[in-house]
């Protein structure tokens, strides 16, 4: 990981730049769930309040609907008549049946309606009670369920003749409206329990979230269908806190079994209403606002890397390219130009690179330049220490009183030497013409064969056409005299060395061809490695080395200086073969003639 930052500024612009985004967005989608996670906790508790209260105007309706039911029917006058008549009344009697009949048929929420009289004569019901667990009731609690007193019954179970109902029931004593301290009978209206418990299941909360209704003693009177009636709702959900207060909210529970109770007291009875929504609800909201959370800030983080990828390979991309340009570029060519594309700190970068690539590029010329000049005045000083009058005249002087001893070989020596030496100096001019570079070469040629008679003989070839085109001189001399010392003269058989100059689509190539002894592949390798050099180390004799390598590089040094790198030496050799020695003059030189 260190090596991949520390390698590329893109990686850790990059890497940064995402890691800057990352943490507030990353924080922010937390923060976002958090609130969401309060909000959806919130908006329960506001939608199962809102249940509650709907379940408590309707039962509040209801409850008032029979208590105003039950003093219509205690003061109605064929009650109160034919409860306090010595005889009963068959026809009023039948009349206060049918009555009470349609007057439950338009209330379906009631189950029975039951009038007594206190003596045992009379007795109206629209459903003869067949059993009660009334009784029961009365007999656990006679205080509450006293005849003498109103009350509002738990559940329990009624059969009629007909059918069997869970009831809960409002029963009061009836009193005579003439004197009103005397009790002649009872009044109960029953309430279908199931009526109830459907409204309550329909009512909507939370997810699975459901709704119990309990009497003043915490007892389930209608709730979930698991749920058994009259048992006190602590026995579903132990170490229940009191719900003090009409209304109200608390947490129940810890851990992954904590619910919120919601809770509302009935006005028109001793009843509450509690709403029961598991945390698991608020949990599965929180999962769809989590993963919708997720899905943004994935999308949110890949638009991020899109753009800061984008961002930061515009600018890093010019100094990638910079990079890359100098980490291959070569120390002999020059440095590449690089496009422009912004005027920026980067552009600014870019611009100054590439004054810097044409100022080395210019330096580099000037430092050739300089050395070739350099290597000129060498050669001149050299050529001004010699006086060409004193060693002319000196050589004449030699060759006449050779020829007066009628010694012929010696003054051939000295004058084919002489010829050498007039030419090789030239008045200090650099080039000659093919034709004077072929003299030359034959005078030295002529030195040779009087000091090696015998050993060697010389085939020259040159086109016609390419006689008087300028070349830079001394050229062919030091590869002839390669060829000699190093092929020729260490073979005993006689040696053929060939010279030829022919034209190559409008340049000039020359070879140089021996069959000596060659060169051993291993040698043939590193002096081809050396010649692939454009410029070779200096011309040191102590660095010259075996085959001639000395003078090779004094003439591959020079026909790149003058020439420039299309020119340079081409080496070719087999052992016991020969040597093949070429190289190639791109156009002829402008600069004088010899």
């Amino acid at each position: 990981m260190e090596n991949w930052l520390g390698r590329s500024l893109k990686h850790k612009l990059s890497l940064l730049t995402i890691l800057a985004v990352l943490v507030p967005l990353f924080s922010l989608g937390l923060l976002s769930y958090s609130i969401a996670e309060g909000l959806s906790e919130e908006k329960a508790k506001t939608e199962g309040m809102k249940t509650l209260d709907l379940l408590q105007a309707y039962l509040d309706n209801m409850v008032r609907d029979v208590e105003n039911m039950s003093l219509f029917l205690i003061g109605n006058e064929n009650v109160q008549q034919d409860l306090q008549a010595r005889q009963s009344d068959l026809r009023k009697q039948t009349s206060i049946i049918s009555f009470l009949t349609d007057l439950a048929f338009s209330k379906p929420y009631i189950s029975n309606i039951v009038i007594e009289s206190n003596d045992g004569r009379a007795a109206y019901s629209i459903r003869s009670v067949v059993s009660s667990g009334l009784d029961v009731l009365r007999a656990e609690d006679p205080e509450h369920y006293d005849p003498a007193r109103k009350f509002w019954s738990t559940v329990y179970r009624q059969d009629s003749s007909l059918e069997s109902h869970q009831v809960l029931t409002l029963s009061r004593p009836i009193r005579s409206t003439k004197k009103f301290d005397k009790p002649i009978g009872i009044l109960r209206i029953s309430l279908d329990q199931s009526i109830i418990a459907r409204q309550l299941r329909q009512s909507e909360l939370q997810g699975s979230g459901s709704v119990v209704l309990l009497d003043a003693d915490n007892r389930i009177m209608a709730g979930p269908p698991q749920w058994e009636l009259n048992r006190p709702i602590t026995d579903y959900l132990p170490g229940l806190p009191a719900m003090a207060g009409d209304g109200g909210s608390l947490t129940y529970g810890e851990g992954d079994g904590r619910s919120t109770i919601l809770y509302r007291s009935l006005n028109s009875a001793d009843w509450k209403l509690a709403g029961v929504i598991p945390f698991e609800e608020y949990r599965s909201q929180n999962r769809y606002f989590l993963t919708l959370a997720a899905i943004a800030v994935c999308i949110a983080l890949l638009f991020v890397i899109v753009v800061v990828g984008f961002i930061v390979r515009k600018v890093t991309g010019p100094l990638s390219s910079l990079t890359r340009q100098l980490r291959h570029a070569h120390p002999d060519e020059p440095l590449p130009v690089l496009p422009v594309t912004t005027i920026d700190e980067v552009g600014q970068l870019v611009i100054s690179y590439n004054r810097l690539s044409a100022k080395i590029a210019n330096l580099t010329e000037e430092v050739k330049r300089s050395e070739s000049l350099k290597k000129e005045a060498d050669l001149l000083a050299l050529q001004a220490q010699i006086n060409p009058h004193f060693l002319y005249n000196t050589l004449s002087s030699v060759q006449w009183m050779a020829l007066m001893n009628q010694d012929g070989r010696t003054a051939e020596m000295v004058g084919a030497l002489s010829d050498f030496l007039r030419f090789s100096l030239n008045k200090g001019r650099e080039y000659c013409t093919v034709a004077q570079e072929f003299s030359h070469v034959d005078s030295y040629v002529k030195v040779q064969s009087i000091r090696y008679p015998d050993r060697f003989e010389l085939a020259a070839s040159v086109s016609e056409e390419l006689l008087e085109r300028p070349m830079l001189k001394l050229l062919l001399q030091p590869l002839i005299e390669n060829a000699l010392l190093h092929g020729i003269l260490k073979r005993p058989e006689l040696g053929r060395i060939e010279v030829e100059a022919e034209p190559d689509e409008g340049a000039i190539r020359f070879i140089v061809r021996d069959n000596g002894v060659g060169i051993p592949e291993a040698k043939l390798d590193a002096l081809r490695t050396l010649l692939g050099r454009r410029m070779l180390p200096g011309l040191d004799a102590d660095t010259g080395g075996d085959y001639g390598s000395y003078g090779l590089r004094n003439v591959h040094n020079r026909l790149l200086l003058h020439y420039g790198p299309e020119a340079g030496l081409h080496l070719d050799s087999a052992p016991g073969i020969g040597t093949t020695v070429s190289f190639r003059l791109p156009e002829p030189s402008k600069e004088g003639e010899a």
